[in-house]
């Protein structure tokens, strides 16, 4: 018998019963759909990413609950989702840092824009950074728990989400993740 056939099966994916802002595969918005169709038939879509670092320059770390519907128990390397139809996709970035961590009311820096196609996912991202010492608020719905990591180390952890891990690889081939001055 295999570890995995003693593990408990992992609880029901939660998908939210949401409209998404759909693009076509050059980013140009053509429609909208609810969330379970965009995952299903694998829709581009757009995203946001937000790289959360303190003081010492590390990045706080995700761990997704179990009944996310994509990478459950995975970690992300950064705050952020899909982005609702007719949304501004820096308004669903201070959105998601605020629901998922409870962040609000500092400055967002948008730091760079991407694709991520793999694993049936379709996206064009858009990240941010913030800097944030102060206290976290989690999302017990999204988030399990939230700890801080130089981005190297964040990088090395298994579990990491690809999207994620395409974001901060990004920035720090770019010169856009150094230490606070």
């Amino acid at each position: 018998m295999t570890d995995d056939a003693l593990a408990p099966p992992l609880p029901a994916p939660r998908i939210a019963d949401e409209s998404i802002q759909l693009v076509d595969a050059r980013n140009r918005p053509c429609g909208s759909a609810p969330r379970a169709a965009m995952r299903r038939y694998r829709y581009w879509h757009r995203a946001t990413y937000i790289v959360v670092r303190n003081a010492a320059g590390a990045i706080c770390v995700q761990r997704r609950t179990l009944t996310k519907e994509v990478f459950p128990g995975g970690l992300d390397l950064a705050a952020g989702g899909v982005v609702g139809a007719g949304e501004a996709v820096h308004l669903a970035a201070r959105r998601e840092l605020a629901e998922e961590l409870g962040i609000a009311g500092v400055p967002l820096r948008h730091v760079l824009e991407f694709v991520h196609a793999r694993g049936g996912n379709h996206i064009f991202g858009s990240a941010y950074l913030v800097d944030h010492d102060g206290p976290l608020r989690l999302q017990e719905e999204e988030v399990a728990e939230a700890f801080w990591c130089p981005p190297d180390e964040a990088l090395a952890l298994e579990g990491v989400t690809p999207d994620t891990r395409q974001v901060v690889e990004r920035l720090l081939e770019t010169g856009r993740l150094e230490a606070r001055a």
